[in-house]
């Protein structure tokens, strides 16, 4: 029968929690595809589905990429663990002339006989059944894969498959994404959750500067993260009257800075509220003006949780390709714009010194505004379709 084998990478590295990896791996896997039938059973260093309708494979494979740590998959015929059983597997594949190489992978070591004569051997009966294939070792068209594990069944596939990799959703703890709408916070929310950790959003807006489209942008995205994500819970952050006393008490050249310093604060305060470890940014360094080095330090003097900023080296090209990979740059590209584009100043600071930078704030009544963008908070829950 067929199945598909699941295969983890990183997790190997872990020692005695591992168990707790492998069994929060094991429930991604499960959640991810509710609403299908399959069995699903954990193997010596793999997981395998079985029993499942083949014509939802395409689905359920699709599916499985999305899923952080795992590493590759196969759909592979499962058969007891029988050489002549594998021999007859192995006479029946069809490689349609394409060149090939076996690898034998003998984890149950009371099977006889040794890796380098199973792949001898079974080339063999490969070959005299595909005339027009010969073999290559180094860069062959299709990799057989017999893979004879300690639970007595062996598998037997020719495609393996890439997943997304990193460590299982949930394994690192939970973060806060500042989620602005543009091209870059996605891609820097993928990233977190990638290494583990389960996100949350907030989203800021300056309605009716902004409008209702640009907070529907941004739950698009959510949607489209959620792929990878699961779900996520968005906190949607009114910040017009922020922008306002700014506007009309401070110079205006520090209105980025300001207003990110406040943003971080709110950010902050939802974080800590929820039990939410860090703050994500997408800031990639040096790329606007709120991203110079001390436009950073500035920011970052308001908070006291640690700030992940995963994308801080990367250059726009690497980051707007990843986007495309995932799905989530053609919302991103929608024109809507987000709060950070109202009373844009025509020379923004872009060395920042605090000292200046409080005597601006001070202008403020920081505490009461932070309050009122609280008040105004409302969640939206957004799960994979």
């Amino acid at each position: 029968m067929n199945v598909i084998l699941l295969r983890y990478g990183e997790i190997f590295l872990k020692g005695h929690n591992r168990k707790f990896f492998e069994q929060v791996l094991q429930q991604n896997i499960a959640e991810s595809l509710k609403g299908f039938k399959f069995n699903l059973q954990k193997i010596s260093g793999r997981f395998e589905i079985s029993e499942y309708d083949e014509s939802n494979e395409k689905i359920i494979i699709d599916k499985l990429q999305k899923v952080f740590g795992l590493h590759t998959l196969s759909v592979a015929e499962r058969l007891e663990t029988d050489y002549d059983a594998i021999k007859t597997a192995c006479a029946k594949l069809d490689l349609n002339g394409k060149t090939f190489r076996v690898t034998a992978n003998r984890a149950s070591k009371i099977f006889p006989i040794k890796s380098m004569e199973l792949n001898a051997e079974l080339g063999g009966i490969i070959l005299d059944n595909n005339k027009n294939s010969k073999v290559d070792l180094h860069n062959p068209d299709v990799k057989v894969r017999v893979d004879i594990r300690e639970n007595g069944y062996t598998y037997i596939s020719t495609n393996i498959i890439k997943c997304a990799g990193g460590m299982p959703l949930g394994t690192a703890g939970k973060g806060l994404l500042l989620l602005s709408g543009g091209i870059d916070s996605p891609v820097a929310g993928y990233f977190m959750a990638r290494r583990g950790l389960k996100i949350e959003a907030i989203h800021f807006h300056s309605y009716p500067y902004t409008s209702e489209l640009a907070k529907q942008k941004v739950i698009n995205l959510a949607k489209k993260m959620c792929d990878y994500l699961v779900d996520i819970k968005i906190h949607i952050i009114s910040v017009t009257h922020i922008q306002e006393e700014i506007h009309k008490y401070c110079d205006g050249d520090f209105m980025i800075t300001l207003l990110r310093r406040m943003m971080m604060r709110i950010s902050q305060n939802i974080a800590k509220k929820n039990e939410l470890g860090a703050l994500i940014t997408g800031e990639s360094l040096g790329q606007v003006a709120s991203q110079t080095l001390q436009s950073i330090n500035a920011t970052n003097a308001v908070v006291d949780i640690p700030v992940f900023r995963p994308l801080i080296g990367f250059d726009k090209q690497d980051i707007m390709d990843i986007a495309r990979k995932i799905g989530t740059y053609d919302i991103s590209i929608q024109p809507y714009e987000d709060c950070c584009t109202v009373f844009l100043p025509k020379n923004p600071v872009t060395k920042p010194k605090l000292d200046k930078v409080l005597r601006e704030e001070i202008k403020l009544d920081i505490d009461e505004l932070i309050q009122k963008s609280l008040d105004s908070e409302e969640i939206v829950e957004v799960h994979c379709i």
